[in-house]
């Protein structure tokens, strides 16, 4: 950097780290007085930080308790809780002392949990209290090895059932005496971690990362995109998607940023607003819902104000292109303009994320590139990048130099792709994982014989070098008439539209393609004043006036597909997919099977309906 720059380079180099608890202790080493993280107390109504010298003394302590358990290196122990400093102490302690980290969701079904726990043989569970203890204890003939069970917080007369294992209150283990320390786990090219994929389609499989596939991955995405010490992420994708925990936690350590864990995703647009980050690493569906309160606040404002807006994305887009050295330069009257515009529509709209974003990036799904249009066209710097947990997890990534917002960029340094049979995307690097856990066959069945990860991804490479997902290999509907159909493509265009909240389209073996839909509440509100429905009444949402108007709306979003790709009907609920519910898996993927099993009689309908108009 310049000298006199705010901002202020201070890496500590993979071969520095060597380890995920070497990157540890390197950086307390660096920086003992910096913040390392910041989270809110309830019981003072404020927020906290932590420097990095405290959370040594943190970790220290949380390893001898860990310690005391007697568990050899390469044990598994498992993480159940929201984001915080907590889970970052658990996960330091057990890397020093050479167990395997299991990540797992906090709002996941106690069914699948207890899969995992069996699974991977499990010996410590942290969880958040003994309740959420109680809803896992019925499982426990699934996880015997278990053999303790942490819980962060009290729960006043509460008691365990049943079981071997032992429950204690976190604060209680770790006054007791610790064990013995043995020297830091130091061998990079171990396993650090096993990560279960989310499972759409079965039981989900366990992703085996050594420190180096991590540690490798951070240094690559750092070698594409600078980080400094004063950047602030805000961290709220969970610690248990890989995407957050390899971008969200490491990489800060790495360049010595601060980590402020947000409360809820419930208080995400107001923790937004006081933490003002610099960095934010998101999916796309939470940019999907900041941009359909976006338009549905622009449509009760009325025309003018949809003018406005639409007139500062568009001189913000061309702007943008201009400085990426894309077509012409945006123009005299573009630039006069632009102040004015940014300060009545694009700084107020980027308030909501705080206003002081450096850096946003997009990854774990496909985003839609109507919202990357509007979104940098407001002057969000938002990067769309790609990867998979097999690959910890990123493969490829855009820069703020070279931002080519349809792809998700190039191969970050070190890794190599290349397309296989059918256009599937194969990677190479430092980064792929060891294999799956306790998985030989689907290990096997995930290379090709020359050793590249198969993604499942259909893709394209540009002369460039960028990379556009166009697809899944799997996910392709093929209807009875023999057409093929992108389900993930019409769901992202449908989605645009702020009435949808989530889609998923069917058509496999069917004579035309049909969708079911989430109704956005608040939209709906609208749309049955104007049909002179009872927007109180559940069953509106599939009278034959509200679907033909739905079914117009979706076709207004897909004008741009085949006729035979466009939806000819749907079945709406004002019913949200969720994850207690089963339909939609942590990372907020649709779980299709499960879908499609549970609406099975509605789908039948639906087509039944059509039949003879098919």
């Amino acid at each position: 950097m310049e000298p006199g720059s705010p901002f202020h380079l201070d890496l500590i180099s993979l071969e520095e780290a060597d380890t995920l608890a070497g990157l540890f202790e390197r950086r307390c080493e660096h920086s003992p007085d910096g913040e390392a993280y910041r989270q809110f107390d309830p019981a003072s109504g404020a927020w906290q930080g932590c420097s990095w010298r405290e959370m040594r003394e943190r970790v220290s302590q949380w390893r001898g308790a860990l310690a005391r358990e007697g568990l050899p290196p390469g044990e598994r122990v498992a993480v159940m809780l929201k984001n915080s400093i907590e889970w970052v102490c658990f996960d330091q302690a057990a890397q020093s002392l050479g167990l395997v980290v299991v990540p797992l969701y906090p709002t996941d079904n106690p069914e699948n949990i207890a899969y995992i726990l069996g699974d991977c043989g499990a010996r410590v569970l942290l969880l958040a209290n003994l309740p959420r203890w109680l809803d896992l204890a019925p499982h426990q003939s699934r996880f015997p090895g278990l053999a303790r069970v942490l819980c962060c917080e009290a729960a006043p007369g509460a008691r365990p059932t049943g079981g071997e294992a032992t429950v204690s209150e976190v604060q209680d283990w770790l006054r007791q005496p610790p064990g013995t320390l043995a020297p830091l786990a130091a061998n990079p090219m171990g396993l650090a971690t096993i990560v279960y994929t989310s499972g759409t389609t079965g039981p989900p499989k366990g992703v085996m990362l050594s420190h180096r596939n991590i540690l490798s991955n951070v240094d690559a995405v750092l070698r594409l995109v600078q980080v400094f010490r004063e950047d602030l992420f805000l961290s709220f994708l969970p610690l248990s998607h890989t995407l957050e925990r390899t971008v969200g936690y490491y990489l800060p350590m790495m360049t010595g940023s601060t980590v402020a864990f947000a409360r809820s995703v419930q208080d995400l647009a107001q923790d937004l607003r006081t933490v003002r980050p610099t960095a934010l690493v998101s999916v796309p569906r939470v940019y999907e819902r900041i941009y359909a309160r976006l338009q549905q606040e622009l449509e009760a404002r009325g025309a003018p104000a949809k003018a406005l807006f639409e007139w500062a994305e568009d001189i913000g887009w061309r702007r943008f292109e201009a400085a990426q050295h894309r077509g012409r330069d945006a123009g005299l009257v573009a630039d006069m303009m632009w102040p004015a515009l940014r300060h009545l529509v694009a700084d107020k709209i980027l308030a909501h994320l705080g206003g002081r974003l450096r850096i946003a990036v997009s990854g774990g799904a496909p985003i839609s590139a109507r919202l990357m249009h509007s979104f940098i066209g407001l002057g969000l710097p938002l990067l769309q990048g790609y990867g998979l947990t097999e690959a910890s997890p990123i493969v490829t990534a855009n820069t703020l130099e070279d931002n080519v917002p349809a792809s998700v960029g190039v191969p970050v340094p070190g890794v190599d792709v290349r397309l296989g049979e059918q256009g599937e995307l194969l990677v190479r690097g430092p980064n792929v994982m060891m294999g799956y856990w306790n998985d030989p066959q689907k290990t096997r069945d995930a290379f090709t014989a020359d050793g590249w990860l198969r993604t499942g991804d259909l893709a394209r490479i540009d002369a460039d070098g960028h990379v556009h997902i166009t697809g899944r290999l799997k996910e392709i509907l093929v209807t009875s008439t023999g057409e093929k159909v992108p389900p993930a493509d019409l769901e992202l265009a449908i989605a645009e539209d702020p009435l949808f909240e989530q889609v998923m389209v069917l058509g496999e073996g069917r004579p035309f393609v049909s969708a079911l839909v989430v109704v956005n509440r608040d939209a709906w509100r609208a749309l049955a004043a104007e049909l002179d429905l009872d927007e109180n009444d559940a069953t509106a949402v599939r009278s034959v006036a509200a679907r033909a108007a739905l079914v117009r709306r979706a076709g207004e979003r897909l004008g741009g597909f085949p006729v035979y790709a466009r939806v000819r009907d749907l079945w709406p609920t004002l019913s949200p997919w969720t994850v207690d519910n089963g339909l939609i898996t942590p990372t907020m993927k649709l779980k299709r099977r499960e879908l499609e099993r549970r609406f099975a009689a509605e789908i039948e309908q639906l087509y039944a309906a059509n039949h003879a108009h098919a």
